[in-house]
């Protein structure tokens, strides 16, 4: 019986199995929908079954993938494949930033990224922000014991004339937590892992990829145009975490959230970092992923003598 031909990679320890659901896994990296990822790799591997091809080397798997996803699913899913190669023999861990104001979706985002690119360490600045508050008490930090919106109510000395008192206390917030966001990168490098951290305080300018010489570091924006679609992710997240966190809370201080959101891109422009608009939740994830393959991938390159 044909399906039952066990095929072997070739230059794997003691031969081991080739799996037609971790290559599908691979495909989906690309965008692509389970089912059809599942397709190309059964479609891959009867091929191989038919010529009694039962060991073949990883670069012949490679070639293999790339031809049946250029045939089958088009140009675009197999270039990204061969991008999402080349990410996997960077010399360096990888370290992603998404930025961007209250309810854009960065965390989700963020989860499927590191699901798709194989990055088991996620951590969120507001998780950050929460440790921090075990450590210094309310007297002492009082910046951090207020939400990014409201972080004003923490200033301990006047707002200067004509300054937005919620970009000035946003900003102090901030900049104390970003002292522990680059602790957390040294770490991560340190350990040579690659990460991903998402938030609200992730602001360009705060962190420069240059100064983490061991790390490829990649930082981007994301924001929502239409506030009507803004404002309803909000109700979506009050479903989502059983009323934890209210619909009315954020509707209330909906003004300062779309006032960071364009403080954000102001200092996205300024500082030459990507701004990515969401539209549709797949849609995103795609061009978030492709900035990251050309942008980490460009650096490998450039860094090359």
């Amino acid at each position: 019986m044909p399906d039952s031909k066990i095929i072997t990679l070739s230059d794997k320890a003691h031969g081991l199995p080739f799996s037609k659901g971790l290559l599908a896994q691979s495909f989906t990296a690309t965008g692509l929908p389970p089912s059809s990822a599942y397709t190309i790799a059964t479609a891959i591997q009867t091929d191989l079954r038919e010529r009694d091809e039962l060991s073949i080397s990883m670069q012949r798997l490679r070639a293999l993938a790339d031809e049946y996803l250029e045939r089958i699913a088009g140009a675009e899913f197999a270039a990204r494949y061969r991008k999402l190669y080349e990410l996997s023999k960077l010399d360096k861990p990888l370290v992603v930033l998404i930025g961007g104001t209250t309810g854009v979706g960065k965390s989700t985002i963020a989860t499927e990224v590191a699901h798709r690119l194989g990055i088991t360490r996620i951590m969120s600045t507001d998780s950050i922000r929460e440790v921090m508050r075990g450590i210094f008490t309310k007297e002492l930090m009082p910046a951090i014991y207020e939400s990014a919106f409201n972080a004003w109510r923490g200033l301990r000395v006047p707002v200067p004339h004509g300054a937005n008192p919620v970009i000035v206390g946003f900003r102090e917030q901030t900049a104390v937590v970003t002292t522990a966001v680059k602790a957390l990168i040294d770490r991560s490098v340190l350990e040579g892992d690659s990460l991903i951290i998402e938030g609200v305080h992730l602001v360009p300018g705060y962190i420069e990829a240059g100064q983490f010489k061991n790390a490829r570091v990649v930082q981007l924006v994301i924001t929502v145009d239409d506030e009507d679609a803004h404002r309803s992710h909000f109700y979506i997240r009050e479903v989502q975490t059983d009323g934890t966190r209210p619909f009315e809370r954020y509707r209330a201080n909906f003004g300062s959230i779309r006032l960071l959101g364009r403080y954000f891109e102001d200092m996205a422009h300024e500082h030459g970092i990507p701004v990515i608009v969401s539209h549709q939740l797949d849609v995103t994830i795609a061009d978030v992923i492709e900035h990251i393959l050309n942008a980490a991938i460009d650096e490998q390159y450039d860094a090359q003598p």
